[in-house]
C-alpha cells in the first residue's frame, strides 16, 4: 500500500463526514496499492477505514504479492463475496462508494443492509489523485520526455503522401521502441481541414503541400500518462495559417506564464481565451483550456470557465488552447505544467515555434 496516498484519501473522507469507505476502480486501487489488476465482470474491492481495518477482496485467479501491504480476502468464483464484504463493513455507519462501482454490486449490499446509507465519495480518491507525490512527478517526467522523443522521432516520416493513419502507426512503434508502456490515448494525426475537427480520427487522408499536421498523442511509463500536441505546416504556410498558430502559441505562453499555487483555474482559461477572442477568434476555441493527468489520460479536475478549485502544488494538468476554422485548418498546442511551490515546471520541452517541414 501507498501509504501516504492512503492517508491523503482518509483525510478526504474525513472532510466529507465519512468513515469508510468501498474503492472498486481498478485504477484507483492501483494508485493505492501499486498493483494493476484488470477484474474483468468480477468483484474487486479495497474497503478503507479510518479505524485502519483495510481490506482488499480479490478473486483468487488474480496473482498479488504477499507484500501487499493489507490484509487479503480471496474468494472463487462461486464464495459468496459479497456477504464477506458486508461481513467488513461496519454497518452502524454510512459507506462511502465510488463513482465506478456497478449496481450489481451496490444493490445486494444495500439489500443486506451493510451499512447505515450508502454516500458517493468518489471526491475523497480524485482529490487525493489531483496532488502528484513526488514519486508521481518523476514519472510523469519520465512519460513526457519519452513522448517529447518520440514526436521528434516521428517528424522523419512527416512526407508528402504518408496518411494520417500510417503516420499514427509509426508513432505507436516508436513508443515502443523507446520503451513506453502503452498508449495514453490511441494518436490523433489530422491533416488539412481534418484538423478544425478537435477529436479527428486518423483516416486515410494523405498530406499534401501546404496542409497543417495537428498531432495530440501520449504514452504511459510505469502506468503513468503523457499528452502533448503540437501543430506543424508542410512545405508551405499562409498567412493566414501563420496568424493563427502564432495566436495560439501566445495564448498557450500566456496561460503557462500565470501558472502558480493559489490562482484560480478559471483565471487560466480566461487569460488563454481573452487572447485569442482579442484577434476576433473566441468562437473557434471550441474546448476548455485543460484537464487533470496521472494515471488516467482525464482525471477529476479541469481548467475551464466553469472550474471552482485553486492550483495547488502537486496539480498535473494540461494547458492546450486552440483555433479551428471550419474547412480550413486547426492549431493546437498542448503542454503538460506540474504547479510547484513558486510557479511550474512544464513537463515537455519540445519546441513551440512555427516549424516548416519541407
Amino acid at each position: 500500500m501507498k501509504q501516504n496516498r492512503v492517508n491523503a484519501v482518509l483525510r478526504h473522507l474525513e472532510q466529507l463526514g465519512l468513515s469508510q469507505m468501498l474503492i472498486t476502480d481498478p485504477i484507483s486501487i492501483f494508485y493505492l496499492t501499486g498493483r494493476m489488476i484488470h477484474p474483468l465482470e468480477r468483484f474487486y474491492g479495497l474497503y478503507l477505514s479510518r479505524r485502519g481495518d483495510h481490506r482488499i477482496f480479490i478473486n483468487q485467479l488474480e496473482s498479488v504479492p504477499e507484500d501487499l501491504g493489507v490484509e487479503k480476502v480471496r474468494f472463487s468464483d462461486t464464495d459468496p463475496y459479497l456477504d464477506l464484504v458486508a461481513e467488513t463493513v461496519d454497518h452502524r455507519e454510512p459507506l462511502g462508494v465510488d463513482k465506478n462501482m456497478a449496481a450489481r454490486f451496490l444493490l445486494p449490499l444495500m439489500e443486506r443492509s451493510a451499512a447505515s446509507g450508502f454516500v458517493l465519495s468518489s471526491l475523497a480518491v480524485d482529490r487525493a489523485r489531483a496532488v502528484k507525490d513526488e514519486d508521481e512527478q518523476a514519472l510523469m517526467r519520465r512519460a513526457s520526455q519519452l513522448n517529447d522523443a518520440a514526436l521528434e522521432q516521428l517528424r522523419p516520416w512527416i512526407q508528402e503522401g504518408v496518411s494520417e493513419v500510417d503516420l499514427a502507426e509509426r508513432l505507436k512503434g516508436i513508443y515502443r521502441e523507446l520503451g513506453a508502456d502503452g498508449l495514453s490515448f490511441p494518436p490523433l494525426v489530422a491533416f488539412g481541414r481534418n484538423a478544425a475537427d478537435g477529436h479527428h480520427w486518423p483516416n486515410d487522408t494523405r498530406l499534401k503541400p501546404g496542409d497543417c499536421v495537428l498531432i495530440d498523442a501520449g504514452c504511459t511509463y510505469q502506468g503513468y500518462c503523457s499528452d502533448m500536441t503540437r501543430t506543424y505546416f508542410y512545405r508551405s504556410v499562409t498567412p493566414q495559417q501563420r496568424q493563427v498558430y502564432e495566436l495560439v502559441r501566445l495564448a498557450n505562453e500566456r496561460a503557462e506564464q500565470a501558472v502558480r499555487p493559489g490562482i484560480p483555474l478559471r483565471e487560466l482559461d480566461k487569460i488563454a481565451r481573452d487572447t485569442i477572442a482579442s484577434a476576433g477568434f473566441g468562437p473557434c476555441f471550441t474546448h476548455r483550456l485543460g484537464h487533470f493527468i496521472g494515471v488516467e489520460d482525464h482525471e477529476f479536475g479541469d481548467v475551464s470557465a466553469a472550474a471552482e478549485d485553486l492550483a495547488e502544488p502537486g496539480n498535473i494538468f494540461s494547458i492546450e488552447p486552440g483555433i479551428y476554422l471550419e474547412g480550413c485548418l486547426g492549431v493546437r498546442i498542448e503542454d503538460l505544467v506540474l504547479v510547484t511551490e513558486d510557479g511550474c515546471e512544464i513537463l515537455n520541452r519540445l519546441p513551440k515555434e512555427l516549424e516548416i517541414i519541407a
